[in-house]
């Protein structure tokens, strides 16, 4: 699936299982291709991750690793997650200091999130156009970027037709 197919199915009923059976697959393949070391700790991290669309502090993903048994130390969470980010598997998103697992690893992508503040689900959008427009909006005024996230909070379509605040 492409970045536009998915972008929408944090909001959408689909087969989730399906969904991050797929994900995980092509996390798995990038990995073996950049000879990654996926140990039981990380591997288990990009998981919970995936169990759903919402995005995760490291103290639950700490949590959920210890009562299965990986550790109850902070680092353990964050050392697992540092390398999920650093190695494109996941994302970190700054407004809720959090992390959710890539959708698309491997492929090169500008994403954008979407944060629902009624269900707190958060999709990942193509945002290679907003990067793109910020990058020459920079470069007028002689500024360089030098990281970017592109963090967008609202409401899904189901939320606001539930009437959600």
């Amino acid at each position: 699936m492409t970045t536009e197919q998915t972008a929408g199915l944090a909001f959408a009923a689909h087969d989730h299982h399906a969904c991050s059976d797929e994900v995980l697959a092509r996390a798995e393949a990038l990995a073996d291709e950049k000879g990654l070391r996926l140990t039981p700790v990380r591997r288990r991290t990009l998981e919970i991750l995936l169990e759903t669309h919402q995005a995760l502090g490291a103290y639950d993903v700490l949590a959920r690793l210890s009562e299965e048994g990986f550790g109850k130390q902070p680092p353990v969470a964050y050392r697992a997650l540092e390398f999920l980010v650093e190695n494109g598997l996941a994302h970190r998103i700054r407004r809720l200091n959090a992390f959710t697992a890539c959708m698309h690893p491997g492929e090169p992508h500008s994403p954008a999130f979407l944060i629902c503040t009624g269900c707190e689900q958060v999709a990942e959008a193509p945002g290679t156009e907003v990067q793109e427009a910020m990058q020459e909006a920079a470069g007028e005024v002689g500024f360089r970027i030098e990281r970017m996230n592109i963090e967008a909070v609202g409401l899904c379509a189901s939320c606001r037709a539930q009437g959600a605040a």
